[in-house]
């Protein structure tokens, strides 16, 4: 097994005091005086430019090709309807009603149709809830399709946190200290090598007891783990590292993910990692009559994704993805507690923000 270590040009041996984030979203009028001027945003700029390209090269070098997206839609991935976890953002242009992406994957996987060893982008989502520790309302979106089945994707994945994780290391260790205090947790992530645990979500009610805590229960007949059932998950199967969560009840996940045999279980993971989830993934459904019957399922109108039915009659392909947001990969990377520390111009619903 490869050894990782901290290479002593790159970290000195004596480093300054861990650098505490300024917390400078809370006031909107003079956020951006204090981007200028405090190291926090420093690191923080050197850290996101460092992740950008390395996304870029890591996909690259799978022989995908990126694709540039519109930020609107009349497809929204999260429509109103069971299994949405978030609220889509409406928009009015020229008199036309319309949506900002909150994820552009239904474009990702028209794109595999294109270049068929898999398509990426990153880029800006908008969602329409108020911000929080772990939710932004506009946050990067590193996302990914290719031709195959859920374990394909999750091997992607995987690959992808490795790699960005060996990237940050080699290139911006002592900016990543500063922010973080340590890299133990780097070093610990790297020598699994990318293979995670992974526990089903049924397996999971079983480890966590049923425990209100960790496990809820909802009204319409499926199950979801809280904020502290996916900590405890880490903390018990990951032992701090990450875990794969699969096999999420169907109907708790958005209706374009495919199911398993049982016609019950979504073919779906999620990484969990630091603190809460930072990549979801899953296969696509197959055929049109899969999708109708997911639509009908969730309660979502059909109309909206005409043009996505008929694309599996015109070109069919069997499709997985993942999306992995890149402010949540720097909670774990920063060891931080707050997503709005994490993005440099911060935005939020409901509030004027310059500039």
């Amino acid at each position: 097994m490869a050894k990782h270590y901290i290479d002593s040009s790159i970290v000195p041996n004596r480093v300054a005091a861990r650098v505490s984030a300024p917390q400078s979203w809370k006031d909107p009028k003079t956020h951006w005086q204090i981007v200028l001027t405090h190291p926090w945003y420093r690191h923080l700029a050197r850290i996101q430019h460092e992740l950008h390209m390395a996304i870029h090269d890591y996909f690259t070098s799978r022989n995908m090709i990126t694709v540039s997206m519109p930020v609107t839609t009349a497809s929204v991935s999260s429509p109103m309807g069971l299994g949405s976890d978030s609220l889509p953002v409406e928009v009015e242009l020229f008199g036309i009603k319309t949506y900002l992406a909150d994820s552009m994957q239904f474009m990702l996987e028209f794109g595999c149709r294109l270049h068929n060893a898999g398509v990426y982008y990153v880029m800006p989502c908008f969602r329409g809830e108020r911000t929080d520790q772990y939710h932004l309302a506009q946050f990067y979106h590193a996302e990914a399709e290719i031709p195959g089945q859920l374990g394909d994707v999750i091997t992607l994945a995987s690959g992808l946190v490795h790699r960005l994780s060996e990237i940050m290391l080699a290139r911006c260790a002592d900016s990543v200290l500063a922010l973080a205090g340590t890299v133990a947790h780097i070093e610990q992530l790297l020598a699994l090598q990318g293979r995670y645990v992974q526990c089903s979500f049924d397996e999971a009610v079983s480890l966590l007891t049923d425990d209100p805590t960790f496990i809820r229960h909802h009204s319409l007949g499926f199950d979801t783990l809280t904020r502290a059932g996916e900590a405890e998950l880490i903390r018990q199967l990951g032992h701090g590292g990450p875990v794969w969560l699969t096999h999420f009840d169907q109907l708790a996940v958005p209706f374009y993910q495919a199911v398993d045999e049982s016609s019950q279980k979504a073919l779906n993971a999620d990484l969990l990692l630091g603190t809460c989830e930072t990549i979801g993934s899953g296969q696509r459904h197959a055929t049109s009559t899969e999708v109708r019957n997911a639509l009908k399922k969730h309660q979502v109108a059909e109309s909206p994704y005409a043009w996505y039915l008929t694309m599996r009659d015109d070109t069919p392909m069997q499709t997985s993805g993942f999306g992995m947001g890149i402010e949540r990969y720097l909670l774990w990377l920063l060891q931080h507690d707050d997503i709005r520390d994490l993005t440099i111009l911060y935005r939020d619903n409901h509030v004027a923000v310059l500039p």
